[in-house]
C-alpha cells in the first residue's frame, strides 16, 4: 500500500518537459511511481492502494521549489516554520548567503555577529538577540545544533566569510585588514572543515552596500586574491560546494569593477571546479551592463568554467508605506503617533486634520548614522520612480503609475498624492495606511521587465536573489516562485511570457542542480516527495502586508498566495489549502562530503 498518491493532475515535472497527466505514488518519503493516465493505450494510473488519494483534477502538480538565496540563518534557531518561503511552494531553502552568518562564532562575540547580519541584511537585531538559542562555537557545531530541528522546509547553510574573518582574526578581521598568510591557513581549514561536515557552499560579499549596522564594509569586502583563492581551493577540498558571492559593483557603486570580478571568478572556478555563483543585476548607472556580464559568463560556461550568475524575477527595490519606510518619518505629528497600535496609527493618519498637519510641517533632524534614517530624503527626491503597484501588486506598471505623474494627473503636490497613496486600504484590510509602494533601485532602468526575461532566459543564469528571511521590513521577495508562475508563465501583458514548464525547472531542478541536491526538484520515481498541488488559474500572489510576529515584537513583511491546494515535504503534507498543518518533516540538509 502506499502512503499517499495523487491522481488526475497535470505533472510538470521539473526537467523541462511539456506538462502531462499522471498520477503520482509516493511511499516512505519517495516517490516510487508516475503513472500517465488517458494519454498512452491501456493507461489507467496507479491503481494501487494508499492511505491517503489526492485529487488533483483540474490542477498542477509540481516539484518543490528549492531557494538558493535566503538569510533564515538565525531565525531556523527559533522558528520551525520558516516564512514566507514555505507559504510559496519552497520545500528546500539555502541560507548563509552574502558572506554573514552566526558560525563560527567567538563566546562572547555573539552580539557582534548580530549586529553584522541586522546591517546586511535588514534583520531586527532585537528579534535575533531574544529569539535566537546559541549552544555552538564551530560551523560543525552549528550543524550539529540544527540537526535535530523539525522544520517546514529542508534547510541547508553556508560557511559565510565575515564570521569566519572575525573568528580568526579578530579585530582585524572585523576592519578589513589583509589577511596574512597563516590567517588565510588558518581560515582555510575551518572552511574544509564546515563542507566535510556538511555545509553546501562557502559565501562572500564585496559589494559597498553590504555593510553592519555601525557602517562598517562586511569582513571580507576588499579580500585579496590570495584569500579568495585560498578559501575558495580549501572549500573545493572539503566536498561538493558553491563559492556564492555579491561582487563589487553589484549595487552601481562601481561599473567598472564587475568586469574585474568576472575576471578573477572565471580563473577561480576553472581551477576549482566548483560553482562560483554571483548576483547579477540591472544598474541604473548602466542598464547594459548586465548583459555584457551574462555573455562573459556563458562564454565561460561553455568553456567549462562553472560560472553561475544568479538573477532575479522581477525589480529589486524598497517597498515604501505607512507601515514601514516612507517620507513622513520625520515629521513631529506622525511622532506624535508612535505609541498607537498599527491600526490604531492608520485611522489617525486617515483623519483630514492629521494629514493636514503632517503634510505642513518639516522635518526633525536625521540621524545619518541610524540604517534607512536618511530614506525619506530619497523618497521625497525620488517620486518620478515610486511606482504605485496596487492590489493585486503590479510589478511592472507603467510610468503612468509613478507617484510623480498621479500628482501631475491630479494636479496636487508629489508629497501630498504619496500620502495619500500610502493611505489607501489594501483589499481585505480593516484599516487605513496598509498601501505599499515600490521603488525599484535595479532591473527597471526602462520601466519594464524585457531585461528581466533575457536574464531568465539566459543558459548560464540561475533563479536566486530571494532574501527569504532578510530585509524585513523594506522587501518582500521570498515570493519569487509564485510570481514566476503567475506573472511569467500566466499574467504578464507588456511584453512576452515564459512557459511554465521552463520557470518549473528554473525554479526547482536547476537551483537543486547547482547545489548538487540531485535527489530532489524533479517528479520522477527515486526522487524525494517534495510536490505542489497547485489551482494555477486561482493562483494570486496578495499585496505584502507587515506583521509584528517575530520575537521582541519584531516587523517583516509578509506576502500571502492563495492557490497552493497542498505542499508536500518528504512525502509529508505540510500546508494544505494554503495553511499550514503543523507537520515538520524537513530537516537539516548535509552537502556532498
Amino acid at each position: 500500500m502506499l502512503d499517499s498518491k495523487i491522481v488526475g493532475g497535470l505533472v510538470v515535472d521539473g526537467t523541462g518537459a511539456a506538462p502531462f497527466r499522471a498520477d503520482v505514488g509516493i511511499k516512505d518519503g519517495m516517490i516510487v511511481d508516475v503513472r500517465r493516465t488517458g494519454e498512452l493505450p491501456g493507461s489507467s494510473g496507479i491503481e494501487t492502494e494508499a492511505v491517503e488519494t489526492i485529487d488533483a483534477t483540474g490542477k498542477h502538480v509540481l516539484p518543490g521549489f528549492v531557494d538558493i538565496h535566503t538569510h533564515y540563518d538565525g531565525q531556523v534557531t527559533w522558528d520551525t516554520l520558516l516564512e514566507p518561503s514555505s507559504g510559496h511552494g519552497v520545500t528546500t531553502v539555502v541560507s548563509g548567503n552574502c558572506g554573514v552568518g552566526f558560525a563560527p562564532v567567538t563566546p562572547g562575540r555573539e552580539e557582534w555577529l548580530i549586529k553584522l547580519m541586522e546591517g546586511v541584511e535588514d534583520i531586527p537585531g532585537t528579534a535575533l538577540t531574544e529569539g535566537m538559542t546559541w549552544g555552538w562555537e564551530s560551523f560543525p557545531g552549528y550543524l550539529d545544533r540544527l540537526a535535530d530541528r523539525g522544520l517546514a522546509v529542508d534547510f541547508g547553510v553556508q560557511i559565510g566569510h565575515g564570521p569566519l574573518r572575525a573568528y580568526v582574526m579578530g579585530d582585524r578581521g572585523a576592519r578589513n585588514e589583509p589577511a596574512t598568510p597563516d590567517d588565510i591557513e588558518a581560515m582555510a581549514r575551518l572552511v574544509q572543515e564546515a563542507v566535510e561536515a556538511g555545509a553546501l557552499g562557502f559565501s562572500t560579499s564585496r559589494t559597498l552596500a553590504h555593510r553592519a549596522i555601525g557602517g562598517e564594509p562586511v569582513p571580507g569586502t576588499f579580500a585579496a586574491e590570495d584569500e579568495l583563492f585560498g578559501l575558495g581551493r580549501a572549500m573545493a577540498r572539503g566536498g561538493r560546494a558553491v563559492f556564492e558571492l555579491a561582487p563589487t559593483g553589484a549595487a552601481g557603486e562601481d561599473i567598472l569593477a564587475p568586469a574585474r570580478e568576472l575576471d578573477w571568478m572565471r580563473r577561480l572556478a576553472e581551477e576549482i571546479d566548483r560553482p562560483v555563483s554571483y548576483a547579477l543585476l540591472q544598474v541604473d548607472a548602466a542598464p547594459n551592463l548586465w548583459r555584457e556580464l551574462m555573455e562573459t559568463s556563458a562564454a565561460a560556461f561553455e568553456a567549462g568554467a562553472p560560472l553561475y550568475p544568479q538573477v532575479a524575477a522581477r525589480p529589486f527595490g524598497l517597498l515604501i508605506g505607512f507601515a514601514g519606510l516612507h517620507a513622513f518619518s520625520h515629521r513631529q505629528t506622525f511622532r506624535s503617533l508612535s505609541h498607537l497600535t498599527p491600526r490604531e496609527r492608520g485611522f489617525e493618519l486617515a483623519r483630514p486634520a492629521v494629514r493636514t498637519a503632517i503634510l505642513a510641517e518639516q522635518d526633525l533632524p536625521v540621524d545619518r548614522s541610524v540604517q534607512f534614517d536618511g530614506i525619506k530624503d530619497l523618497i521625497a527626491v525620488a517620486l518620478d520612480r515610486l511606482y504605485a503597484i496596487g492590489d493585486p501588486p503590479d510589478y511592472e506598471p507603467t510610468r503612468e503609475r509613478t507617484v510623480a505623474a498621479i500628482a501631475e494627473q491630479r494636479g496636487v503636490p508629489g508629497l501630498e498624492a504619496l500620502y495619500d497613496l500610502m493611505l489607501e486600504s489594501a483589499a481585505g484590510t480593516d484599516h487605513p495606511a496598509t498601501s505599499m509602494l515600490m521603488i525599484p533601485f535595479f532591473n527597471y532602468s526602462d520601466a519594464n521587465h524585457d531585461a528581466i526575461r533575457e536574464m531568465l532566459t539566459h543558459p548560464a543564469g540561475v533563479s536566486g536573489l530571494s532574501d527569504g528571511g532578510a530585509h524585513c521590513g523594506t522587501i518582500c521577495d521570498a515570493s519569487y516562485p509564485t510570481f514566476l508562475l503567475t506573472h511569467w508563465a500566466r499574467d504578464r501583458t507588456r511584453g512576452e511570457r515564459l512557459p511554465l514548464e521552463f520557470l518549473v525547472k528554473k525554479q526547482s531542478a536547476d537551483t537543486a542542480a547547482l547545489f548538487g541536491l540531485g535527489d530532489r526538484g524533479v517528479v520522477e520515481a527515486g526522487k524525494r516527495a517534495d510536490l505542489n498541488v497547485v489551482d494555477l488559474d486561482r493562483l494570486t500572489l496578495h499585496t505584502p502586508r507587515m506583521a509584528y510576529d517575530l520575537p521582541a515584537g519584531g516587523r517583516r513583511l509578509i506576502q500571502d498566495a492563495s492557490g497552493y491546494d497542498l505542499t508536500m515535504v518528504a512525502g509529508t503534507v505540510t500546508r494544505r489549502g494554503g495553511k499550514d498543518t503543523g507537520a515538520r518533516p524537513g530537516r537539516l540538509l548535509r552537502g556532498a562530503r
